[in-house]
C-alpha cells in the first residue's frame, strides 16, 4: 500500500529554518538524509522531497481559453506543505512509524521538533462502484 507522508510546518512556530544556526540546519538535513537512505535500503521509498517556501509558489488556474493565468498573492495560512514522501509500505502502522519518526527530526540546538505529520493512503483508482 502505498501512502504520502505530508510534513506540513505551522507559520507562526519557531523561527523559520532560514534563521538557524548553520550546526542545525545541517543536523536537520542529515537526519532526513539518513531517514531517506533507511528507507531506500528498506525498498519503501518511492520519492521524497522537500518543498520551496510558499512565497515562491504560483496559484494557476486554466483561464477561459485554457491558458495559465497565475496568481501569487495567497491569503494568510497557518500551516504550509514543507515536503513529502511517498512510501510503498506493507501497513498503515508502518506509514505511521515512518511519519513518527520524520517527526523527531531534530531543531534548534537538536530538539525534536515534532512536525505533524499526514498520512493519507495513495489510492490506485477510484472505488469500483463509482466506474
Amino acid at each position: 500500500m502505498k501512502y504520502i507522508l505530508m510534513m506540513s510546518q505551522k507559520c507562526s512556530e519557531g523561527p523559520s529554518i532560514l534563521d538557524w544556526p548553520q550546526a542545525d540546519i545541517q543536523a536537520h538535513i542529515g537526519f532526513m538524509i539518513k531517514l531517506n537512505k533507511e528507507l531506500v535500503a528498506s525498498g519503501e521509498l518511492v520519492s521524497a522531497e522537500g518543498l520551496a517556501f510558499p512565497n515562491e509558489a504560483k496559484l494557476v488556474r486554466a483561464g477561459a481559453d485554457g491558458e495559465p493565468i497565475t496568481d501569487g498573492v495567497f491569503p494568510e495560512s497557518k500551516e504550509f506543505l514543507a515536503g513529502y514522501w511517498i512510501v510503498d509500505v506493507e501497513s498503515p502502522q508502518r506509514a505511521y512509524a515512518i511519519a513518527a519518526k520524520a517527526s523527531a527530526a531534530p531543531g534548534v540546538g537538536g530538539a525534536p521538533l515534532n512536525m505533524g505529520i499526514e498520512v493519507r493512503q495513495i489510492m490506485s483508482g477510484p472505488p469500483p462502484e463509482s466506474l
